[in-house]
């Protein structure tokens, strides 16, 4: 078996990934299980005894999960300013 390079892995974990979303006809209902996890792990993050409202919990929840991405948005800004040669 022959050895590949990272290149090559690369380039074929990106084709196992295309074609797997070519033959998905309902990409929301193929992802619904993993946006439903990352929802529950920001539910226990804001409210980790159980105590709040369903709508509360909901609530404050989505802020985490807003928060959380705007954290890796800023972060990535970085990086490509310091890949750029700019000040980090």
């Amino acid at each position: 078996m022959t050895q590949l390079t990272p290149a090559e892995r690369t380039m074929r974990a990106r084709l196992g990934a295309h074609t797997s979303w070519a033959n998905t006809t309902d990409r929301s209902a193929r992802t619904a299980a993993a946006r439903e996890a990352a929802l529950r792990r920001f539910e226990t993050q804001v409210d980790p005894e159980g105590l709040l409202s369903p709508e509360e919990r909901h609530r404050l929840a989505e802020h985490a999960r807003k928060a959380h991405m705007l954290k890796l948005s800023m972060a990535a800004a970085k990086a490509r300013r310091r890949r750029a040669g700019g000040v980090a």
